[in-house]
């Protein structure tokens, strides 16, 4: 279970940052999905348990399976990994209950849905949400960002090590003229040298008003990194991130009917 004290090493960076956002949950870590639900159901209050990346685990039989497919990426078009990224056959996916197209354009209309939806062919009783990414505000990191005014700047170093950055990018880019960028592998665990390499890049900006951004996530992996300290000088910010549907309130009551039918099964 996260506690204060847990770092990605302990919990994994994504389970982390769910843990430093949503106050109002529990997270846990488990190799071992069985054990790891069984336990939980023994802790007091717990009444739903959602699994991340669990479609594939066929020792769990969940009460609700939802099947997320990237807009630019939807399965119907990709490959079991290694020749795609998918981890499953295609044909499983008519075990979801939902099937969500995430990072969809935030306007589009009827006609483009339809398309997609022909696309993925869902089965008679599988219903298709589309869902979007919408950022916040910086979030400061350190001290000196704090005295920052951000929507002044007028030069951006951004880095992160997430699968995929266009996005991040894109969303700085549309707020500031100059954006520069570093990427690196998903999941990264960062080094003295790539901070090193961050904060020369950063000098090298040009402007007087200059920032520095990263990811929730990457900001989770860098908490409790010993080479944080180095950008205490420096205006850090991470550009925090909403997942919005475009029928959130009936994607919502969905959910909620579920929870509500099952729930004398807690």
């Amino acid at each position: 279970m996260a506690e204060t004290a847990s770092t990605y090493e302990d919990l994994g960076d994504e389970p982390l940052q769910y843990f430093k956002k949503y106050h109002e949950i529990q997270v846990a870590v488990d190799e071992d999905r069985v054990d790891g639900v069984t336990h939980l159901f023994g802790e007091q209050g717990i009444e739903v348990v959602l699994l991340d990346d669990a479609f594939q685990h066929r020792n769990i039989s969940a009460g609700l399976n939802i099947l997320l497919t990237e807009y630019q990426h939807l399965y119907t078009e990709d490959y079991l990994f290694p020749a795609g990224t998918l981890r499953d056959v295609r044909s499983a996916a008519k075990r979801a209950d939902i099937i969500v197209v995430s990072k969809s354009p935030k306007e589009w209309g009827d006609e483009d849905k339809k398309l997609v939806i022909k696309k993925l062919k869902p089965d008679k009783g599988q219903k298709v949400y589309f869902s979007y990414m919408e950022y916040d505000p910086l979030l400061p990191l350190n001290e000196t960002a704090k005295m920052v005014v951000t929507e002044a700047a007028d030069s951006v170093m951004a880095f992160c090590g997430i699968a995929n950055p266009k996005p991040f990018v894109e969303a700085l880019e549309k707020r500031y003229k100059s954006v520069d960028f570093l990427c690196f592998a998903d999941h990264h665990a960062y080094t003295d040298n790539d901070i090193k390499e961050i904060l020369k890049n950063f000098e090298g900006l040009g402007g007087t008003k200059k920032i520095i951004v990263t990811t929730e996530k990457d900001a989770a992996r860098l908490t409790n990194s010993p080479y944080l300290c180095q950008f205490d000088n420096v205006p850090l910010y991470d550009l925090p991130v909403n997942v919005r549907f475009h029928e959130e309130e009936k994607f919502n009551e969905e959910i909620l009917r579920y929870v509500r039918q099952n729930h004398h099964h807690c």
